[in-house]
């Protein structure tokens, strides 16, 4: 059955994909197979979201008869981000994919890397207007902004007026855009309503409690993550505030899972991290071996996983979903 879930799932993104192909810029003549890529992201060890991305580009290494390296900063360090990107580039991988975690910190290697005649896809996150002024082939991944706003909207219309959103990577730009969305799909001005709340579990518990005991009147909750969603759910149990405030996050985990069957939460985020970590691959196997690409951007996101369907969704949550 995987085997054939594998066969299905290549057909389904090559031919989805052939759909849009154009020819693109000639690329090297190249190998059968053997192709080697690296994906570079920004999250740190703990960040376990990304474990669908690392499945995704297994499977499609698998699938293609391609290798997928997967590296990142254990500490979310972006500098040491940076370096990863220099350090692959040097190495002369066949494609990169790379997060514009950061543009200013990332702009110089990235675009050294498309200088040197590497082809480089950008996933998850940034911006498709980025992407294209890094000389990427194209941009895989969610609209922050617009995800943020639809989230703040749904919270609008369930009478959210005062919110708290808990930001675990603030230096981001990506996040800032998810909490600004929400805030403007609300209707009120981001201010110190957004936290900086770090990754450490017990510190993002700890501050989340504290906002919410000096912001008593707080109806409405977003944390943009497993990271920040978690701890987050166990403050508010504490304070015996589950289930009272409206609660949306990005992402999912078991833990968020378990939030939107009880009521804690009312919906996730889901920007599809299968196909951020797949689609690339495809990409640039396609683009290396026959010269052709996508005519535009991919959005993976986003969707809203709710009490509806979230039993379906769990089944292949942190390996598809």
């Amino acid at each position: 059955m995987k085997r054939f879930m594998r066969g299905f799932l290549t057909f389904g993104a090559v031919a989805g994909l052939a759909i849009g192909l154009i020819a693109g810029p000639l690329a090297k003549p190249a190998r059968a197979d053997g192709e080697h890529f690296v994906l570079i992201s920004h999250a740190p060890d703990s960040d376990s979201w990304w474990n669908t991305i690392k499945n995704a580009i297994k499977e499609a290494g698998r699938d293609l008869k391609v290798t997928v390296d997967y590296r990142n900063p254990p500490n979310g360090d972006l500098a040491d981000m940076a370096r990863l990107v220099e350090q692959a580039t040097a190495a002369n991988p066949n494609g990169i994919i790379v997060t514009i975690a950061d543009f200013g910190v990332l702009k110089g290697p990235i675009a050294a890397a498309v200088k040197k005649g590497i082809p480089v896809v950008t996933i998850n996150s940034g911006t498709a207007q980025q992407s294209a002024e890094l000389g990427a082939l194209m941009h895989v991944g969610q609209p922050e902004y617009d995800a943020g706003l639809a989230a703040g909207k749904r919270a609008k219309e369930a009478g959210v007026k005062s919110f708290l959103c808990v930001n675990h990577f603030i230096t981001n730009p990506a996040s800032v855009d998810r909490c600004r969305g929400f805030a403007d799909g609300v209707g009120v001005p981001l201010g110190n309503q957004m936290l900086d709340s770090g990754i450490d579990p017990t510190e993002v518990e700890n501050k989340v409690t504290a906002y919410l005991r000096a912001n008593p009147n707080t109806n409405g909750v977003l944390a943009l993550g497993p990271n920040s969603a978690a701890p987050t759910i166990r403050a508010l149990e504490k304070l015996k505030l589950n289930g009272k405030l409206f609660f949306g996050t990005f992402d999912l985990s078991p833990e968020i899972a378990a939030g939107i069957k009880s009521g804690t939460i009312a919906f996730a985020i889901d920007q599809q991290p299968y196909l951020q970590g797949y689609l690339p691959v495809v990409v640039l196997t396609l683009y290396h071996r026959y010269g052709v690409l996508p005519g535009n951007n991919i959005n993976s996101g986003p969707g809203f996983i709710t009490k509806e369907n979230i039993a379906t969704v769990e089944k292949l949550a942190g390996e598809y979903r």
